[in-house]
Formats: C-alpha cells, structure tokens, sequence
C-alpha cells in the first residue's frame, strides 16, 4: 500500500504553481464536458436503433448475443 504524505502542499506553492494548477483544473475540467458531450451524443444514436453485440468467451468459447433495444424520447 501506498505511503501518505500529509505535508500541507500549501505553503510549498508558489502564486505561479497555484495559477498553473488552476489553468490545468480548467483544460480537465474542459475536457470532461467535451467526453459528456461526445458519450451524450453516442446515447441518443443508440436510442434510435438497436444495437447486438456478440461476445465469445475468451475461457471456454461460448458465444453471447446481447441485444440493446432503446426507444427514443418524443419532443428530440
């Protein structure tokens, strides 16, 4: 298991390191809304139409079908 450090990382920041750390916050945080937007947009092209997946089992071969059925919402 991990060592924790429980030294305060506060007082070892500079005003630069801290705005530098607030930018890259920002580009993570930019960039969790674009994966939303691009998982939002994966969503509703699967609730227009059905999706099988077929998986073999990589232990014993047997095969699986699974079949998502999604209904879209009225009003998109």
């Amino acid at each position: 298991m991990a060592e924790q450090d429980d030294t305060p990382l506060t007082g070892n920041l500079s005003p630069a390191d801290i705005e530098r750390l607030i930018k890259r916050l920002d580009m993570l945080d930019k960039r969790l809304d674009s994966v939303d937007s691009i998982v939002s947009a994966v969503a509703e092209r699967v609730m227009r139409q059905p999706i099988t997946m077929n998986i073999t089992c990589p232990r014993c071969g047997q095969k699986i079908e699974i079949a998502i059925i999604g209904i879209e919402k009225p009003g998109r």
